[in-house]
């Protein structure tokens, strides 16, 4: 069965970097694009990051543009997700999304808390 696994996540400062990982199984990993989403506290998910099969086209959020780089090694069914100068407001639960023909299947999320 489909499985996505978040880790990476942690309590960081203001200005700090944090990287996440999300390691698919389950689907051929190279036939599909990955996104990652998150939820902060009390609001709606949001579209975080997209990035295409083989990691020539990537599409960001306008609120983190600039600071995350989303990338994938096909080579281990992973993709991540490297934030540099993290802001208070990025704190939430970072999930990773694989748009698979049968549907949209999501991880159970990492916790990322940016806080001084």
């Amino acid at each position: 069965q489909v499985r996505l696994v978040e880790s990476g996540g942690g309590l960081v400062q203001p200005g700090r970097s944090l990287r996440l990982s999300c390691v698919a199984s389950g689907f051929i990993f190279t036939e599909f694009p990955m996104s990652w989403y998150r939820q902060p506290p009390g609001k709606e998910r949001e579209f975080v990051a997209t990035i295409t099969r083989f990691g020539e086209s990537t599409n960001y959020s306008d609120s983190v543009k600039g600071r995350f780089t989303i990338s994938r090694d096909n080579a281990r069914d992973t993709v991540l997700l490297q934030m540099n100068s993290l802001k208070p407001e990025d704190t939430a639960v970072y999930y990773c999304v694989a748009p698979l023909i049968t549907g949209n299947y999501w991880g159970l999320g990492t916790q990322v808390t940016v806080s001084s």
